[in-house]
């Protein structure tokens, strides 16, 4: 069983809603992170990004049962939110880039221990007693990827890598990336599609009592992955001692210092950080 020991979930921008949301319960806790909107909303909400990634915390909160594997549960979440905005939406999508998609982290404590199944750039960092920390899922090669391709295209057009991803002159690439997302030809993402749960990449691991689980979406992960401030051992150590707020208050000082990303290339400023650490008891 999970131990809530810490949680926290703050928008990049404060007038702006928080497109990330999270979970948790005594057998599962999830982090998910709604992509930035790339055009008209096509939802009556106040962030079509910010609505998927409630849908999909709220639907793994409300498919919990201990008859139903974890692939099963995020299934049932993805097919309510296929559901919804097939009622809710004021008209189809143009094009894929107008869909709500969402990365996630989503671990399920079994008898066995722990289950972790995933999209896209949020991580955990698990610690068990006595072992080095490690980071399941892809985030740290994605986060590399995404600050290359970030000075790619702010070079090709003369702008601050953090500028913005609403820039007119980042859209069409970006919007061309966002196409080929739940597609044969781009990886996958939580969205309005029940077949988006066939494709979360999954991986099962012991976790003996007292095993320590940080999840993150990918703007509070930017404290190892993208501002080198701390390897996965010393993020796990910093959120038990210091506590999450201590360090999301870092990454903003560090973010505050580099207005434009020319030391730390991205899109934006600041991101929407969220994470929840968990012990298993």
């Amino acid at each position: 069983m999970f131990d809530v020991l810490d949680m926290l979930s703050l928008p990049g921008n404060p007038a702006k809603p928080n497109d990330d949301a999270f979970c948790h319960s005594e057998t599962l806790a999830a982090v998910f992170d709604g992509a930035t909107g790339l055009g008209e909303q096509i939802l009556p909400v106040d962030s079509d990004a910010a609505w998927i990634a409630r849908r999909g915390a709220e639907g793994l909160i409300l498919h919990e049962a201990p008859n139903l594997s974890p692939r099963e549960i995020l299934r049932r979440a993805a097919a309510d939110a296929e559901k919804q905005f097939l009622e809710l939406r004021r008209r189809p999508p143009a094009e894929t880039y107008e869909i709500p998609f969402a990365s996630t982290m989503f671990v399920s404590a079994r008898k066995n221990g722990i289950e972790a199944l995933w999209f896209g750039d949020c991580a955990a960092l698990v610690k068990a007693p006595g072992e080095p920390a490690r980071i399941v899922g892809d985030a740290l090669d994605k986060r590399a990827a995404e600050a290359a391709r970030v000075v790619k295209l702010a070079a090709a057009r003369n702008l601050a890598p953090a500028a913005g991803v609403n820039r007119a002159e980042y859209l069409p690439a970006l919007r061309a990336a966002r196409n080929r997302v739940n597609t044969v030809e781009g990886s996958w993402a939580f969205s309005p599609d029940v077949r988006c749960a066939d494709y979360a990449q999954s991986l099962a691991f012991a976790a003996p009592r007292d095993t320590r689980v940080l999840l993150v979406s990918d703007g509070f992960l930017a404290l190892a992955s993208d501002y080198d401030r701390y390897d996965a051992d010393g993020l796990l150590e910093a959120a038990s001692s210091k506590g999450l707020r201590a360090l999301y208050n870092e990454i903003r000082e560090i973010e505050n210092a580099d207005p434009e990303g020319r030391k730390y290339p991205r899109f934006k400023k600041s991101d929407d950080a969220t994470a929840v650490l968990v012990k298993i008891v």
